[in-house]
């Protein structure tokens, strides 16, 4: 009966922590970029090892940015590369391409961006990933955002691009979910969050705010580590850009290993976050998904507990449909909803898994091992 009370009061604090995210993502008004003279100068940085594959298509569709080309200058940070990345960036004559030197670090990725900023001339820096694709219309939203809103550091949408098999499809569910909370969270500024896939700050101010000093030893958190160094100096100027205009497509990852591999990565920030707020809502959400845990152990002994189970598995659903069907509308991506009831069990078995060893474990990155 104990156990039974505790997850009760887990799932009324979950239940009403996701009815505030589903009310806040909903009041987030989609931007209609309507300024047609937008002049701020971006630099686009983009850190890449090893993607021979991808690099091409990137630099050619920022080619076709309806921006001004006079506007935006792009920077490729190669990262130790041993394919043809490099030789790739070089066709692009337009492009700057800048590679790393020999040095033993644990965060190649920052100091890849950092590079690219040092060599920047745009005074809002936009980041994205080399296996990612943008709208033609990027980089021109992202600038009238910047202007009307007078924004120091903006979070924009970034969406999966998906097969029809079962990891992709359940990435992008899981994605969808993440996107939400990021632009709820940053909407309401209850709490730091965001992707280095469609980033943009001002330069002046990763600056001001000594870069990434300070979290330059951890090897991931070249975002939201980033965001919260700049809120702590500017927390009414960090907004979301919610703009099917600015809209980043990525790939999910190819195999589960991968998968877990990211999310483990994704997981170890949690123990560097400077922002506390975030940390009480990781804590009851991991809290919650191990909540069906503790009842498939107990119903080992008394099996009313599966039968909770169960009922638990169908109002979890039932209680985040609706804002994971909103913010699925939005990147249009609805006909996924069809399997997330289904997904439910591997959401959390996933969850508790790269949770805890995102605290004590090492995981690979590019070919790397890094902790």
């Amino acid at each position: 009966m104990f156990l039974f009370l505790i997850i009760i009061l887990i799932f009324v604090c979950y239940s009403l922590l996701i009815l505030y995210y589903w009310i806040s993502w909903r009041a987030i008004p989609e931007y209609i970029d309507s300024n047609q003279s937008a002049q701020t100068k971006i630099s686009v940085i983009i850190p890449a090892r090893n993607e021979e594959k991808n690099i091409g298509p990137l630099l050619g569709a920022l080619q076709q940015q309806t921006y001004s080309k006079e506007l935006f200058e792009v920077i490729v940070v190669d990262d130790h590369s041993t394919d043809a990345t490099a030789a790739i960036v070089r066709q692009f004559s337009t492009v700057k391409l800048l590679q790393l030197k020999d040095e033993k670090i644990n965060s190649y990725k920052k100091k890849a961006i950092e590079t690219g900023i040092a060599a920047a001339t745009g005074e809002l820096i936009v980041t994205t990933d080399a296996d990612c694709m943008p709208a033609t219309t990027w980089l021109k939203t992202i600038a009238a955002f910047k202007e009307e809103k007078q924004a120091v550091f903006i979070a924009a949408p970034v969406v999966f691009a998906n097969d029809n098999s079962v990891l992709e499809v359940f990435q992008s569910l899981d994605f969808l979910v993440l996107q939400g909370i990021t632009g709820a969270s940053v909407q309401k500024n209850i709490h730091s969050m965001c992707n280095g896939a469609n980033l943009a700050y001002e330069k002046k101010v990763f600056y001001e705010v000594n870069g990434f000093t300070g979290i330059n030893h951890i090897a991931s958190g070249d975002d939201m580590l980033l965001m919260h160094k700049i809120w702590e100096k500017y927390p009414d100027e960090v907004r979301y850009l919610k703009s099917k205009d600015a809209i980043i497509v990525t790939r999910p990852m190819k195999t589960w290993k991968e998968f877990f591999n990211q999310r483990i990565r994704w997981a170890s920030k949690a123990r560097q976050y400077a922002d506390k707020r975030i940390i009480a809502v990781l804590l009851l959400v991991y809290l919650f998904n191990l909540s069906f845990l503790s009842l498939l152990i107990a119903g080992c002994w008394l099996p009313v507990y599966w039968l909770l189970l169960i009922g638990l598995w169908i109002v979890k659903t039932i209680i985040e449909f609706p804002f994971v069907y909103s913010v699925a509308t939005f990147f249009n991506k609805q006909k996924l909803m069809k399997y997330f009831f289904f997904f439910q069990p591997l959401h959390i078995a996933y969850t508790i898994i790269s949770g805890l060893f995102g605290q004590f474990g090492r995981y690979e990155w590019k070919g790397r091992k890094v902790k």
